[in-house]
């Protein structure tokens, strides 16, 4: 009785301060995010005028021709469109090889990332104290390009599949390995604990209770990440690295002419992303609801 007298219920007088304290929050994030926003386009222009300033053709006499170079592969293609099959056929091998790589580095990598990913997970790690090393190093494996770790690999191996499956299989290590360890995070410790109270060796306890729950999650990962090698292998073999890469890199040094091979060997780069993209989806979803 007293408190309506003097002013509004104690509910309302709560009520209108979150109602306030909220309205300050919003106007608050609106701000930050005008701001943010600013910078960004700031970012950007800047960029983009020191990356015009520095090209050497110059970006905006280059980009009205920008559609030049499909243009004459589809008009080539298209005028000895008969000689596409055969052509696929021909490159077929190198698209295998290709795909090898892809494989051998993500199998490679993945098992790398595995070990990582448990010495780096807290209430996991076998040695605690160096949880830090490990996952600063595969923030380096993971923070240097494929083809900047191929190039050097090149240059001390020669060229060839296998530096560019060493390179892939570096990245593939340092990106899984971060999604492994994530992934191990969430894993139960009652089964890890069980097995430590029996006298179960590190490996062990790994293996038996912490495996078992993440293994789906971490194909899952992997079949993603098998699709992203797959591209990263056919990039590599600009640089010497074999497979179907160098076969295209091949064709676009002969020029006119030769870009019904480059028709050819885009055509079965389209159709074996597009079916392994397929293909992993459907069993990642598979893991997933089982999971």
């Amino acid at each position: 009785m007293t408190d309506t007298a003097f002013g509004q219920p104690p509910g309302v007088q709560r009520t209108a301060e979150i109602h306030d304290a909220y309205m300050a929050m919003a106007r608050t994030r609106r701000m930050y995010g005008g701001i943010l926003l600013v910078v960004f386009v700031a970012l950007m222009a800047s960029g983009f005028v020191m990356a015009d300033s520095r090209n050497a053709g110059g970006f905006w006499n280059g980009i009205l021709n920008v559609f030049d170079f499909p243009s004459e592969v589809l008009s080539e293609a298209a005028d000895k469109v008969a000689l596409l099959p055969a052509l696929m056929v021909q490159f077929f091998p190198s698209l295998v090889e290709t795909i090898n790589i892809a494989a051998a580095a993500t199998l490679l990598g993945g098992m790398t990332a595995i070990a990582l990913s448990l010495l780096s997970t807290r209430g996991l790690a076998r040695f605690p104290r160096l949880i830090g090393l490990f996952r600063r190093v595969m923030d380096v494996m993971r923070a240097v390009p494929e083809i900047v770790i191929a190039l050097v690999l090149i240059f001390i191996l020669g060229g060839g599949p296998v530096p560019a499956m060493i390179a892939i299989a570096i990245h593939t290590a340092g990106a899984l390995g971060k999604l492994f360890s994530e992934v191990n995070e969430n894993a139960s410790l009652q089964p890890v604990e069980g097995l430590q109270s029996t006298g179960a060796t590190w490996l062990q306890q790994m293996t038996l209770g912490v495996v078992p729950q993440v293994a789906p999650n971490w194909l899952s990962y992997a079949l993603l990440r098998f699709e992203i090698n797959i591209r990263a292998s056919a990039i590599l073999g600009f640089v010497g690295a074999g497979g179907i890469g160098y076969d295209l890199k091949n064709a676009f040094s002969w020029g006119p002419g030769r870009y019904d091979q480059v028709a050819a060997i885009f055509i079965l780069l389209f159709l074996t992303i597009v079916f392994f993209d397929q293909l992993s989806s459907h069993y990642r979803n598979k893991l997933a609801g089982k999971a």
